[in-house]
C-alpha cells in the first residue's frame, strides 16, 4: 500500500488512478494524516463478498428469538 499527499494526488490524479488500476491501494494524506484510501474496484468487490459471507454465517448461527404471538411493541422495552 502506498501513500501520497492530498496535493500530490490532486496534481497527478491520472497517475494515481493508473497505480490503483494495477492493483495497488493508495492512502491519501492531508497534513500527514490519512483521509482516504483508494482501492481497486475488484478488491472492493472481493472484500464485500467476504464480509457478506461472514455476516450470513453469523446470522445462520444465531438462534431465532421465540416471541409470543400476541407481542406488542412496548413489550420490547421492558
Amino acid at each position: 500500500m502506498g501513500t501520497v499527499s492530498a496535493s500530490e494526488a490532486n496534481r497527478s490524479f491520472s497517475a494515481l488512478l493508473r497505480r490503483v488500476s494495477q492493483g495497488e491501494s493508495v492512502t491519501v494524506l492531508s497534513r500527514g494524516r490519512p483521509v482516504a484510501t483508494i482501492n481497486p474496484a475488484q478488491q472492493l468487490a472481493r472484500s464485500r463478498a467476504a464480509a457478506r459471507q461472514v455476516l450470513l454465517a453469523r446470522l445462520e448461527a444465531t438462534p431465532v428469538m421465540a416471541l409470543p404471538v400476541d407481542w406488542r411493541r412496548d413489550d420490547l422495552y421492558d
